[in-house]
């Protein structure tokens, strides 16, 4: 599905992102070449992600334009005039879709993750979408788990004056995301030979590994515990493309705890790096994703001669 001209007149995105390479000695030591595809820089306003630590630290994500941007021509093709979504209270798919809506002319629909939520103030993530206009509906956190069964999400529809809306999965990662996704494989062909990225609900990585060439490969670093995403990918591919696409693996040992968990080593890590590189370093995906690579190029992970692309999804 191509997108109308309008869209990408409304959204201003700049693809392709840039390429950096940036001189470190922790992979120059081991014969690597640290690239960052800037995928943050391709837009200016839609695809937002909060720093948890700042009460209004907003940073764009160019992912989540890549997700969003074909699911947003399928609604205004279907003649949709509301869009409804799933996140947690600091998702940044929900703060993304909002503006999105914003700027589209779009109604949005945050259904959030915890009904003990509505009882309290709102956090700066929650607050940015209420103020671009979204609509915010908590459900229990049971109900939530169980959002993809029919009846399920018939009710939560219902409930949150939803019915005829546009239905954005949580995380934005449906087969138009990977579709999307898969330029941002495509702009590196030819130009690196892994391509790493932070996963959260798999959608960028099985994108990214599709737009890939055959001597290429991408590497998923997940930000949730559990082994469930490889499932994720490979039927965000079918989905997508009737099959798999492309190589890519795994590595789950750098979620620290959980979604938007970290330690004081993550964050002396990040913080290192800023320094280093005078690059903000977001904390819940981006840090992990680095971090993991500086572990794995340390245990020889990457062959001498590897140039190495990390995805940065989010930066000031």
């Amino acid at each position: 599905m191509n997108r109308p001209a309008n869209l990408d007149v409304l959204l201003q995105p700049r693809p392709p992102s840039p390429l950096q390479e940036i001189h470190d000695e922790r992979f120059e030591r081991h014969g690597v070449r640290l690239l960052l595809k800037r995928d943050d820089l391709i837009h200016t306003t839609v695809p937002w992600d909060m720093d948890v630590r700042g009460p209004m630290d907003l940073y764009p994500a160019g992912n989540k334009w890549r997700k969003l941007s074909l699911n947003l021509a399928e609604a205004g093709a279907q003649g949709r005039r509301t869009l409804v979504t799933f996140g947690g209270a600091y998702s940044n798919h929900l703060r993304a879709t909002a503006a999105a809506g914003r700027l589209l002319g779009f109604a949005t629909v945050g259904v959030v993750r915890g009904d003990e939520l509505a009882d309290r103030p709102l956090n700066p993530s929650l607050a940015r979408c209420a103020a671009d206009g979204m609509r915010l509906h908590f459900v229990p956190r049971g109900d939530y788990r169980r959002k993809a069964e029919p009846d399920v999400l018939a009710r939560l529809l219902r409930d949150a004056r939803a019915e005829d809306a546009y239905v954005v999965p949580e995380g934005g990662s449906n087969a138009l995301a990977v579709r999307g996704c898969q330029e941002l494989g495509a702009e590196l062909r030819g130009l690196v030979d892994v391509a790493a990225v932070a996963c959260g609900t798999g959608g960028t990585l099985a994108g990214l590994a599709a737009g890939l060439g055959p001597d290429q490969r991408a590497l998923g670093v997940p930000v949730l515990r559990g082994d469930f995403l490889g499932a994720e990918v490979r039927a965000l591919q079918d989905a997508a493309f009737g099959g798999p696409r492309g190589r890519w693996a795994l590595e789950g040992r750098f979620h620290f705890g959980g979604y938007a968990r970290t330690s004081a080593e993550l964050e002396a890590f990040a913080a290192d790096f800023e320094e280093r590189h005078g690059l903000r370093v977001e904390r819940v995906y981006v840090a992990k994703l680095l971090y993991a690579l500086v572990a794995l190029a340390a245990e020889g992970a990457f062959p001498r001669g590897t140039r190495l692309a990390a995805v940065i999804t989010g930066a000031p």
